[in-house]
C-alpha cells in the first residue's frame, strides 16, 4: 500500500502542475472569471493532497504497525481528491453543477488528515 500511495501522490502532483499550466494558458479561453477561481482551487487542493499521499506513503514505511489506519487515511485522501478536485474541475470546465459532490470530497479530506494524525498518535516513537 505504501508504494501505491507514494506513486499516486507523485502522479497526482505532476497532474496538478499540468492542470495548473492548462488553466493558466489554454484553459483560460474556456473559463469564466468565476471558473478561473474554481479551477485554481481544484488545482491547489489536488497538489496539497498529493503531498499528503507522499507523506502517508512515507509514514507507512516508517510506522509499519499503523498500516491499517494509514491505509484508510490514504484512501480517504484519494477519495477527497477525486470528489473535491474532480467536481471543481467539472464545475469550472463543463459548467455542470456538482456542488453536492464537493462537500463529500472535503469531508474525505478531513477524515484522511485525522486518520493520519491518529496513526501518528498511536505510534510509539
Amino acid at each position: 500500500m505504501k508504494k501505491i500511495f507514494f506513486i499516486s501522490g507523485a502522479i497526482l502532483g505532476g497532474l496538478a502542475v499540468a492542470a495548473g499550466a492548462y488553466g493558466a494558458h489554454a484553459g483560460a479561453e474556456f473559463l469564466t472569471d468565476e471558473g478561473v477561481i474554481t479551477y485554481g482551487k481544484a488545482v491547489r487542493y489536488q497538489m496539497h493532497h498529493a503531498l499528503a499521499l507522499l507523506i502517508i506513503g512515507l509514514a507507512m514505511a516508517q510506522w509499519p504497525a499503523q498500516q491499517k489506519i494509514l491505509s484508510l487515511a490514504g484512501w480517504s485522501i484519494l477519495a477527497g481528491i477525486t470528489l473535491f478536485s474532480g467536481s471543481l474541475y467539472i464545475i469550472a470546465l463543463a459548467h455542470i453543477p456538482m456542488g453536492y459532490i464537493t462537500p463529500l470530497g472535503g469531508t474525505a479530506f478531513v477524515i484522511g488528515w485525522f486518520l493520519l494524525a491518529y496513526g501518528a498518535w498511536k505510534e510509539k516513537m
